[in-house]
């Protein structure tokens, strides 16, 4: 089903890449997206989309060509609806929303219900073009913002947002069933965003204290006190990964220096992971040339936190 995609806009390329997960990506504007996906319930596990609609149609951002697409669809709704639009910064059309709501309003036939309506048909103005369609989902963001990391029964600061931990796992391509390993897993906030997804989870840490912190927080979770250098688990037995690694010198790791442990922990997790399968990892600094040695890298991202942090975010195969 060809579907649009309403973004959040949090970064300029990782929105898109994460969609990947749920379908096949054929056109990028600005903060949407359109993808040919072959399940739509699926798409309700991305974390950096707003909203989902089904593919109706695209024209360019003018009054004129917005009317035309309109009657060329020529909707009827049998039950009762509202219009929508969103402008994204940037667009070309100058005309108001409201005005362009009343536009939509009057070229469906049907019921209009501004209040509580059965359907929503949406336009999303982006730079020079308009994608229009019937909205299927909203993702539902209040509930990353419910599993913030100080709501759980063992809280530790500096942990990743729900958020980010959700869309690492997207881009990991971990899906129901699959076995999802975090070898640096702290306090579990990725495993967590995995189990929500129907992933079987495996998590290991050198910190005990922080392990039992895990444990706290996901109980029926399989978590080990393990070197991330030498994990117990066979050749090619996990699908996917998922793992911020750790920086600075109050983490708990046996390795001789930080980059000897990047360099052999990503040799592990070449090891136990299953060919073609995708390990994204998180660090603080750029880690290209040793992570080049174990994979190929197919995604770079840089996000800013705050002034004294970026994440780099590779994927890998």
């Amino acid at each position: 089903m060809k579907l649009i995609f309403e973004l959040s806009g949090e970064h300029p390329r990782i929105p898109f890449c994460e969609i990947e997960c749920v379908g096949k990506l054929l056109e990028c504007a600005e903060q949407v997206a359109v993808a040919e996906c072959p399940d739509p319930d699926e798409t309700e596990r991305l974390a950096m989309t707003h909203v989902v609609m089904e593919y109706l149609g695209e024209c360019n951002a003018d009054r004129s060509s917005f009317e035309d697409l309109l009657k060329s669809l020529n909707i009827k709704s049998g039950k009762s609806f509202a219009g929508r639009v969103k402008k994204i910064s940037g667009t070309a059309i100058p005309d108001s929303q409201l005005d362009l709501e009343r536009c939509i309003g009057s070229h469906i036939s049907g019921q209009v219900s501004l209040n509580s309506p059965d359907e929503e048909y949406r336009a999303v103005f982006s730079g020079e073009r308009c994608f229009f369609g019937r909205v299927l989902y909203r993702i539902d963001r209040g509930g990353f913002a419910y599993r913030n990391p100080m709501r759980r029964a063992f809280f530790h600061p500096g942990v990743m947002m729900p958020i980010m931990a959700r869309t690492l796992v997207n881009l990991s391509f971990a899906g129901e069933g699959d076995l999802l390993l975090d070898p640096f897993c702290g306090t579990g906030g990725i495993l967590l965003e995995g189990q929500l997804l129907g992933c079987r989870v495996i998590g290991s840490d050198m910190d005990r204290f922080m392990l039992g912190g895990c444990r706290e927080n996901l109980p029926s979770a399989e978590v080990l006190c393990a070197d991330a250098t030498n994990l117990p688990l066979p050749d090619g037995s996990v699908n996917a990964v998922a793992t911020d690694l750790p920086y600075g010198q109050s983490v708990c790791i046996r390795a001789e220096s930080m980059n000897k442990l990047y360099n052999d922990s990503l040799a592990e997790i070449r090891r136990v992971l299953k060919p073609g399968g995708r390990a994204v990892v998180v660090t603080h600094v750029d880690i290209r040339e040793i992570a080049g040695r174990h994979f190929d890298i197919i995604q770079y991202h840089q996000q800013r936190v705050h002034k004294s942090l970026t994440r780099n975010i590779m994927v890998m195969k």
